[in-house]
């Protein structure tokens, strides 16, 4: 590929790839706040069934770790596949 193509691809692909990058950090940044929602309404549901509220909270935690997880791995994958 000659220069002019190069340069020419990338000039049309900056729009797809910032529509991309600012799609990814809405979610990033919104992520916290919908799980914690998730979390408090399946906590609500639990003890709404009879369930302790100790237990809903432990059984709730995997979500914020089940977010964790993803977040880190995401991360990891952004470092790893950049160098």
């Amino acid at each position: 590929m000659s220069r002019a193509e190069i340069v020419s691809t990338l000039v049309k692909s900056t729009p797809n790839l910032a529509r991309m990058s600012l799609s990814l950090g809405w979610m990033y940044l919104t992520l916290g706040r919908r799980v914690s929602k998730t979390r408090k309404a399946f906590e609500e549901q639990l003890t709404a069934q009879g369930m302790s509220t100790e237990d809903a909270v432990r059984l709730s935690a995997c979500y914020e770790e089940l977010k964790d997880n993803i977040t880190s791995m995401i991360k990891q994958n952004i470092r790893f596949g950049s160098s």
